[in-house]
């Protein structure tokens, strides 16, 4: 009688680690996508007016403009990457703790880096496997990749540079200057932080891109980065 409610028992924890690493994870992340989306849609209807005016373009880029710091656990943001298919959209939000964040929101904000178009460093952190794995494909991105950060007031672009992976503790990596804590930052950069191999945490998976430009939603434009054709 034991040997069989241990063999049951033995069953059921296999088949939740399957559900958990395979079919739920395919859950989450159509979840995911459809919120990012759903957000999308939302700030897509809100009238020009509403919104912050795009200031006159400076030799034909605009200045970004820096949002206020969110709150933990409050959406701010959503992530596009072309390199992971034209439904990827994931919602960003204050905070990296996976009970507040990155099991149930995506994309976590660290809350001392920088914000999007903020010189200085943006620093993310999520899931590589497990809850939609909204990172798993990190290591695909390739040099000028573009990754989009969308918002209410518009769309934040990113180039895709590097990628590199280091200890738990390196925690310079979300310098102002990546990497360089003692350099004053005088450029834009993105961090995208993640664990590293799968299934444990043993290293950190980092990927980290550059400030290309900005665009006010108030224009009716869209970036061209979204569907340009990647190499």
């Amino acid at each position: 009688m034991l040997g069989e409610i241990l063999l049951t028992a033995g069953v059921v924890i296999l088949l939740y680690v399957l559900w958990q690493v395979w079919i739920g994870d395919v859950i989450y992340s159509s979840q995911h996508n459809a919120q990012g989306a759903k957000q999308s849609h939302e700030w897509s209807l809100i009238e020009p007016t509403e919104l912050a005016p795009a200031p006159e373009p400076s030799e034909g880029a605009y200045e970004p403009l820096v949002l206020p710091e969110p709150a933990d656990t409050e959406v701010f943001a959503l992530m596009r990457v072309p390199r992971w298919g034209d439904d990827y959209a994931v919602n960003i939000a204050g905070g990296t703790s996976r009970a507040g964040t990155l099991d149930h929101i995506g994309i976590g904000h660290y809350l001392d880096t920088e914000m999007p178009g903020e010189v200085g460093n943006f620093g993310l952190a999520a899931h590589r496997t497990t809850f939609g794995k909204p990172f798993s494909d990190l290591q695909s991105l390739r040099i000028g990749d573009p990754i989009v950060i969308e918002t209410k007031e518009g769309w934040y672009t990113y180039r895709f540079r590097t990628l590199e992976y280091v200890s738990p503790d390196a925690y310079d990596v979300l310098a102002d200057v990546p990497q360089a804590p003692e350099v004053p930052a005088g450029e834009r950069y993105i961090t995208l932080t993640s664990c590293s191999p799968r299934f444990a945490m043993t290293e950190r998976i980092v990927a980290y891109g550059v400030f290309e430009s900005y665009l006010p939603r108030s224009t009716g434009e869209t970036p061209p980065a979204l569907t340009e054709e990647l190499l």
